[in-house]
């Protein structure tokens, strides 16, 4: 799995579809959650993505803000596998 395409695919969801806004010019490190972007919810929403689209089981304990709060840590997360 390719960092710059999951990076971008994630991207790319997280924008589009949990922030709702394709335009906004999303950092790697800006706090997606912390920054009232996103909610817990859509962090639920987005291991299921992650799932469907990379085959990445992310348990529950793992969906927190701390380790799932910047656009690196998800990267990380999903290629770690």
């Amino acid at each position: 799995m390719n960092e710059a395409t999951t990076r971008a695919t994630l991207s790319s969801y997280i924008t589009r579809e949990l922030i709702r806004d394709a335009t906004y010019p999303l950092t790697d490190s800006e706090g997606i959650i912390t920054g009232g972007l996103m909610d817990s919810f859509s962090l639920a929403t987005l291991a299921v993505f992650i799932e469907n689209e990379f085959g990445v089981y992310i348990p529950d304990p793992e969906l927190t803000v701390v380790r799932m709060n910047t656009l690196d840590q998800i990267v990380a997360r999903v290629l770690k596998g």
